[in-house]
């Protein structure tokens, strides 16, 4: 128990010791009857005594943890948030405080016989006949709409001494839950780019990210019908077709996927590469310590025949206190080179990472990736950013964070990748340090630095990014320089850059803002680059 909850128990105790002559004292014992991703629903005896903006505690050994804030009541059901990220599981106890005024002689004399009845209350219960809000609210918490989405259109300019470069974007996405209330959900994010003064092809030009309709049964089965990853299988990327999925209580549910593969060239839909598969999922969720793991069979086809048969796990873990697990791998069943086929089991798109949090100024990271390379269908990286993004994101990582004060941190991650057959292996080093507040220029000022060894090059980054906010919630600046110098071993070429740059954001509105980029860039061959980016976002 911290500190302050010490101090707020016995400053409790002591209150209710001094007003002992005049009131009473008791707990009320209450049990988790339904969770949601923000709410913990509390069932009571009865709520009489009980207040919106009460604390609701745990009792831990002699002591009682604050654990919960009742934000609305009925006569006998809490609504209520948790209190520092705490988590709860359905029939986990909690206990209200009740503040009783000591009867006085007329509360103590015997009611009456035949008291007049209140036509506003039921005879039967004597609770009011209309049903209490909170007790409507957790019925219909699973089917209540709620609709985000976004709306961008972006200019995308690239100026060289060779060429010029102009391209538009426009972006949708939207995610309606419970549509009117009811047990439908749609979700899509779609986007259209073109280069001006140049033919469209839609193929080319229209990406479908997701785009899929989901209808609940109830609050653990669910039939989704589209395009749509699955968070229980976030590797295999998008799946076009139907997923289902059933929850038998609250840890296990288990789900099939049938449909097919977004094609790889262009992302677009299509119905030759088939598949298919089945899948189990397991959760537990106790304070402070959460795990979820899946288990999956995949069938993949390839105009009526099998491209890849695999089983697929992914976990998720809190191990200890502070210490978080997240893995995945696939092991492929089978294998067909040259009309001969190999059903012997291989490991194949393993992926690890350890996160542990030592104190709050105080952080670690591991990660181990050997997933196969990522596709960009879309990038707006410059050149020797997508370089470091290709050559680090496979091999052995490790990193810490740390901030010896309040206003600096600094930290570093160091990566190695390696290959049995001993192909184009990679060594990374990456640093900062950052002044969140810097004296007088009251701005965010970070310096990087970068060194990258591979078989193909090697280069060295440095830079530095200020940020400063001109007008609160309104606009904020950024400056950014970057000195650059890489060599390609392979013709001892040398090559150095200065790439400098600037941007804009503004709020214009509450749910519209502007966002203006530039960034100029030149070598050592009297090549000079500009890049102008333009953007604006509408949210509703």
């Amino acid at each position: 128990m911290t500190q302050k909850h010490t101090y707020l128990t016995v400053f409790l105790l002591l209150l209710g010791s001094l007003m002992m002559a005049q009131e009473q004292v008791d707990l009320e014992d209450g049990t988790v009857s339904f969770l949601t991703s923000k709410n913990v629903y509390v069932k009571f005896a009865s709520t009489k005594n009980i207040n919106t903006g009460d604390t609701l505690y745990r009792q831990q050994g002699q002591s009682l943890v604050p654990a919960l804030v009742i934000v609305n009541k009925s006569s006998s059901s809490t609504v209520c948030t948790p209190i520092g990220g705490q988590k709860f599981e359905v029939k986990d106890q909690v206990v209200a405080t009740i503040t009783k005024p000591a009867p006085t002689k007329e509360q103590e004399r015997p009611p009456l016989s035949n008291p007049t009845p209140d036509p506003a209350i039921s005879p039967i219960n004597n609770d009011p006949v209309v049903k209490p809000a909170a007790d409507r609210a957790e019925e219909e918490v699973l089917f209540k709409e709620k609709i985000k989405g976004r709306i961008s259109v972006a200019s995308y300019n690239n100026l060289s001494n060779n060429r010029n470069l102009h391209r538009m974007r426009y972006a949708f996405s939207f995610r309606g839950y419970n549509l009117n209330d009811s047990r439908l959900s749609i979700e899509s994010y779609v986007t259209f780019r073109h280069q001006l003064n140049d033919s469209v092809r839609l193929g080319e030009a229209l990406k479908v990210y997701a785009l899929s309709a989901k209808y609940s049964f109830d609050k653990t089965t669910h039939l989704t019908f589209g395009r749509k990853i699955n968070p229980k299988f976030s590797s295999m990327g998008a799946i076009d077709g139907l997923q289902f999925e059933k929850g038998f209580g609250n840890n296990f549910s288990m789900g099939v996927i049938a449909g097919t593969r977004p094609d790889l060239r262009d992302y677009g839909l299509n119905v030759d590469l088939l598949q298919f598969g089945a899948y189990a999922s397991f959760a537990t969720a106790v304070p402070s310590r959460f795990s979820q793991s899946t288990v999956g069979f995949i069938e993949q086809m390839n105009r009526g025949n099998t491209d890849r048969r695999f089983a697929y796990f992914q976990h998720s873990s809190t191990l200890a206190k502070n210490l978080n697990l997240f893995g995945s791998f696939e092991i492929d069943l089978f294998e067909k080179i040259n009309e001969q086929v190999n059903n012997q089991p291989r490991l194949t798109n393993l992926f690890a990472a350890l996160r542990y949090r030592v104190s709050r100024k105080l952080r670690f990271s591991a990660s181990y990736d050997n997933r196969r390379n990522i596709i960009y269908y879309e990038s707006y990286r410059n050149f020797i950013d997508q370089l470091i993004e290709d050559e680090t994101r496979q091999g052995l990582r490790f990193g810490f964070h740390h901030r010896p004060f309040k206003t600096i941190s600094w930290g570093i991650n160091s990566g190695v990748r390696f290959q049995k057959s001993q192909r184009n292996p990679s060594r990374n080093l990456n640093g900062h340090v950052t002044f969140s507040r810097v004296p007088y220029l009251k701005a965010r000022v970070s310096l990087r630095a970068n060194l990258l060894q591979t078989d193909f090059i090697d280069s060295q980054i440095f830079g530095i990014r200020i940020n400063k906010s001109l007008i609160r919630n309104k606009l904020d600046a950024e400056l950014f320089y970057r000195w650059v110098d890489y060599k390609y071993k392979i013709g001892d070429r040398l090559l150095h850059q200065n790439i400098a740059g600037a941007s804009l954001s503004m709020r214009l509105q509450r749910s519209l803002s502007l966002h203006l980029f530039y960034e100029g860039i030149s070598d050592n061959t009297r090549q000079i680059y500009h890049r102008f980016n333009a953007r604006i976002i509408k949210r509703f």
